[in-house]
């Protein structure tokens, strides 16, 4: 964790050297261990300085190349360091004297443009070129490390943060409309635009040129949806998981400071936590005088009793080789910390369950930590896999798809026919409107004598009504209307401010709900690819630079999520378990009460009693005063009505705390920045 910032006019004006300490002090939570800028005419570079691995301890930055043409600031750490010593031929000296912002720099000379290609890692870096004179900046893989920029009238600024960028009088701070409406109607697909005009993020898996002839901006590596991997047995795939995923955790180890992981209890942060002490373990054994144990962050609940993981995180500490912190997630509301959070905080877009990562990083503060593993998005990463349900279906593999949804029901404590309905019964219909008899019939006779529904019924439903809609569609020529010419916006925002910057047609051309994915690989790509999750982790960094702190998350590792996509179907979802490659790859470093655990703590009550009761009346002080700053962006009254509900109704809809949620957090950001619509 570290921060960048940086100046280039390209009509040829001098950088003010004062304008980039600004940007430089004003991320001075970012980097304790150092500041500096480097100015040269038109371009000026700044960075903060985090130590955290041990070859940073020696890293200066911003760094210049030996023959003064190029110089690069970087927020980075790079994995795959041997290989590129290698390749690059850093030979003068050991490697643990090579800084990776220099491995970046020698990639750039070496391979250009291309030189991301060949990073492995976290990492988001500007180097300006003098030869070329050209500004040429770059983003990780997944977005980990986050990149602002602002653009217009031969102004060019980047950040760490957005705050970088607003403290300059030429950057404007006027609201984007079209991320508050985005926000309203819960997308977040838009992987480029902030909350301010002008200011942009630079998507994950990207680079960007900036010179005088404008801003070229590529995308350097894209995830291939097609490419399996196909090995000889279930115990073959689970020992490849096992060495990716070690070596996902080890590359993230590498410090020169003790680590923290935030263990929950669940499948994710418990596997990222057992194998990084078994790896510090292993190191130990290599220095019998060096006895290293890893410290965990665990929230608990004494009063919610429903959100509890303590059986699970329990079963893990019993293995021993930790040094366990609690902290008491029933004794802080969503609410309260929020003064806080949008000092740091400069978007409006938190989730409902911000303020557990908040005290978790402060805690880790508290101890004087640097370093936080995270367990964030495994679920993605490797996949439940329940697609494959649908695609069992699709396939009419009836027997099998039953088979499946009888298992995981076991094992989720859902009921089977509810499963059954939500992922495959809609494709006996799809069955019967293309006329595939046999495959509906079967159908139709198994889930009779597995579910014990009516073959009248299903035969009726599912075959007869669509077969003769369809047939009466056709002699009328009039086809179904498509769904998404229907798609309408959120209640809660207002249809005239919706009208003017036409949402209607953002929803159709972003959203990918309605696209029915063709198989189990096709669903994980479109999970993996959301935009969700660079937003995720831009609030996962801001939350932890707050703390002086690096948040390292190993299943955001490159060679971890290729491997997973490209598992066949039965890797993902096999007897009911999902993520069962993960299961299977961790047989004896995982607790067997957490391996084959079926779901995990709804947190949803604590949230319900902390928005509802602990945080009572800043929630009504809200909703008398601070939510006229959205009048030109919500209806009121069906704001007002949502909340009536859920301050008198005994039990909390979805439908109605969502709604006030957002429109709560929103109001509170446009107070705290004292934004005007």
């Amino acid at each position: 964790m570290s921060g960048i910032v940086g100046i280039h006019y390209l009509d040829g004006r001098p950088v003010d050297r004062e304008n980039l300490s600004k940007m430089v002090d004003i991320l001075a939570h970012r980097g304790p261990d150092g500041a500096d800028i480097w100015v040269d005419g038109c371009v000026g570079l700044g960075h903060r300085m985090l130590w955290t691995t041990p070859e940073s301890l020696i890293e200066k930055l911003p760094l210049v190349n030996q023959r003064g043409d190029l110089v690069i600031t970087a927020d980075a750490r790079i994995d795959n360091r041997d290989e590129l010593i290698t390749a690059l031929q850093i030979n003068n000296r050991p490697s643990d004297k090579v800084v990776d912002s220099e491995l970046i720099l020698a990639a750039y000379e070496k391979w250009g443009e291309d030189c991301p290609e060949h990073l492995l890692g976290d990492f988001a870096f500007a180097i300006w070129d003098e030869r070329k004179q050209i500004l040429f900046c770059a983003r990780d893989h997944f977005g980990v490390k986050p990149f602002y920029y602002y653009s217009s009238n031969n102004t060019f600024v980047f950040g760490s943060e957005t705050k970088a960028l607003l403290c300059l009088a030429e950057v404007p701070r006027r609201l984007n409309e079209v991320r508050i409406a985005d926000y309203l109607n819960l997308m977040l697909e838009d992987e480029a635009i902030t909350s301010y005009q002008g200011i942009m993020r630079l998507p994950p898996a990207h680079s960007m040129v900036v010179s005088q002839q404008g801003i070229n901006s590529k995308c350097y590596w894209l995830l291939d949806p097609n490419h399996e991997v196909k090995l000889d047995s279930d115990a073959a795939y689970a020992e490849e998981f096992r060495k990716i995923f070690t070596e996902a955790v080890r590359c993230r180890l590498r410090s020169a400071f003790p680590i923290v992981s935030q263990l929950s209890g669940g499948l994710d942060s418990s596997s990222v936590t057992c194998v990084a002490r078994d790896i510090l373990s292993e190191k130990d054994k290599e220095n019998i005088q060096k006895k290293t144990k890893l410290h965990t962050i665990s929230t608990i609940f004494d009063n919610i009793k429903e959100c509890d993981e303590r059986p699970f995180i329990n079963a893990v500490l019993e293995q021993g080789g930790f040094i366990p912190h609690y902290i008491h997630g029933d004794k802080v509301g969503p609410l309260s910390s929020l003064k806080d959070v949008f000092q740091y905080e400069d978007e409006g877009f938190l989730g409902a369950s911000h303020f557990y990562p908040w005290i978790a990083n402060r805690t880790a503060n508290e101890l004087g930590m640097r370093i936080v593993l995270d367990g964030l998005d495994g679920d993605t990463t490797v996949s439940h896999g329940t697609y494959r349900i649908t695609e069992l279906a699709r396939q009419g593999d009836w027997k099998t798809c039953i088979s499946e949804v009888k298992a995981s029901s076991k094992h989720f404590k859902v009921k089977p026919y509810s499963a059954f309905r939500n992922h495959a019964l809609p494709y006996l219909k799809e069955f019967a409107t293309n006329f595939c008899w046999i495959a509906f019939f079967q159908g139709v006779q198994l889930i009779h004598k597995h579910f014990g529904v009516s073959r009248k019924k299903l035969l009726l439903n599912h075959g007869i009504k669509p077969c003769f809609k369809q047939i009466k569609q056709f002699w009328q020529s009039k086809p179904e209307k498509n769904s998404n010419e229907s798609t309408s916006h959120n209640p809660l925002v207002r249809s005239d401010f919706a009208k003017n910057i036409g949402l209607n047609k953002r929803i159709q051309k972003l959203d990918t709900s309605s696209h029915k994915p063709l198989n189990t690989r096709e669903k994980h790509w479109i999970s993996l690819t959301h935009g969700i999750s660079p937003y995720v982790l831009e609030r996962m960094d801001l939350c932890a630079a707050n703390f002086r702190l690096e948040v390292r998350h190993p299943f955001m590792d490159k060679r971890l999520i290729e491997f997973c996509l490209a598992l066949p179907a039965e890797q993902k979802l096999s007897n009911g378990f999902g993520r069962i490659v993960m299961r299977r790859g961790l047989s004896g470093i995982l607790p067997e009460k957490v391996q084959w655990r079926g779901g995990k703590a709804n947190l949803s009550p604590n949230f319900d009693d902390g928005f509802l009761n602990r945080d009572r009346q800043i929630l009504d002080e809200v909703m008398s005063n601070q939510i006229k700053y959205l009048e030109k962006y919500i209806d009121s009254d069906f704001l007002h009505a949502a909340y009536q509900r859920i301050i008198s109704e005994e039990v909390v809809r979805d439908e109605d705390i969502t709604p006030a949620w957002q429109a709560v957090m929103l109001a509170l950001w446009f107070h705290y920045k004292q934004l005007t619509p």
